[in-house]
């Protein structure tokens, strides 16, 4: 409603400044003030029709273009410099000088668009601050989100600084919070509900990051893509996200990772405590599990079932799946589950 507001606020002074161009150098008829004032019209009705095309154009294209057109305004000026002092002609000067300034200026501008992204130059958002205490910058995917398990990272102090959600991100989660499934509605509420425990986290803020990347399809490119512009990690536990991230040479921190490393760690011949719980796969094999949930076999452990006993770790097998723990029990010790 705003923009259109403005739009016919700019079409009425169009025609008032048509019309008075037009009485001005029309001999000072009010016939001439009529045609000015038509054309004044038309005018700010082609304005408005560019403006409206633009409306996708990116700013951080549009600052980035404008830092190429004065880096290249700068070189054929200095290159003109250089010029001024081989003694030629100053017709054939004058032509090189335009030519210049239009090659300079066309290939500042390809150029800095092209590599926005490695140049991170995009002036409505420059921060000047200092460099050892440049706040750290997290992106966040759907999928971390709905897991909830970052806020309690967060909370314990490991990480600080500012968490970035793209509006496209918030949009998904906006969706899977109203749907008709009622697991699904209940994991959206519960990200959404993080969003605000994470706004609480002294140390932490959460910015609504509005660039739409419209040129872009795919959820997982736009993110990549934001990264790198940001100059950010992403978190997640999105799989795939996290191989297209890495091939992109994008920093990810991925919370089953962070998961698996905080597992306690076993080695061959230690002894630990377990409780058998059912039988394995295997003849008289017994299965244990640690408190993190790493699976513990234990040979001949099928008739200590239910029972605390200490175990001797034999060997530790990490698959795709996780970690498993193969063990013997010690001779001797074992005890009735209380």
């Amino acid at each position: 409603m705003t923009i259109r507001v403005i739009r016919l606020f700019f079409l009425l002074l169009s025609m008032i400044c048509g019309y008075y161009l037009g009485y001005l150098f029309l001999n000072f008829s009010t016939e001439g003030g009529m045609i000015g004032s038509a054309v004044g019209l038309l005018g700010g009705a082609f304005m408005i029709f560019v403006e409206s095309k633009l409306e996708r154009v990116s700013i951080q294209n549009l600052s980035a273009s404008a830092f190429g057109l004065a880096f290249g305004f700068f070189m054929a000026w200095l290159t003109s410099l250089i010029l001024r002092l081989v003694p030629i002609d100053e017709g054939v000067y004058s032509s090189l000088k335009i030519i210049l300034t239009l090659i300079f200026c066309y290939l500042g501008m390809i150029i800095a668009v092209k590599g926005k992204d490695e140049f991170n130059i995009v002036i409505p958002y420059v921060r000047f601050s200092r460099e050892d205490r440049r706040d750290q910058v997290f992106l966040l995917d759907t999928s971390v989100i709905i897991d909830g398990r970052i806020a309690g990272i967060f909370e314990t102090g490991f990480l600080e600084g500012k968490v970035v959600v793209p509006r496209f991100v918030l949009n998904e989660l906006h969706q899977v919070a109203d749907s008709a499934d009622d697991l699904k509605r209940t994991r959206g509420r519960r990200g959404l509900d993080m969003l605000e425990n994470i706004k609480s986290i002294k140390g932490m803020s959460v910015v609504i990051h509005e660039e739409g990347l419209s040129e872009i399809k795919e959820v997982d490119a736009k993110l990549v893509r934001m990264a790198k512009m940001l100059d950010c990690p992403i978190v997640t536990n999105d799989f795939n996200l996290n191989k297209v991230a890495r091939i992109e040479g994008v920093a990810i921190l991925n919370i089953n990772d962070l998961s698996n490393a905080l597992r306690p760690i076993v080695f061959p011949g230690e002894k630990i405590n377990v409780y058998i719980k059912k039988e394995g796969k295997e003849r008289n094999q017994g299965i244990a599990f640690m408190d993190d949930g790493t699976m513990i076999v234990v040979e001949n452990g099928k008739k200590l079932i239910g029972k605390n006993i200490k175990v001797s770790v034999s060997s530790v097998l990490q698959t795709s799946a996780g970690k498993m723990i193969f063990a013997n029990a010690v001779n001797g010790v074992k005890e009735n589950k209380e």
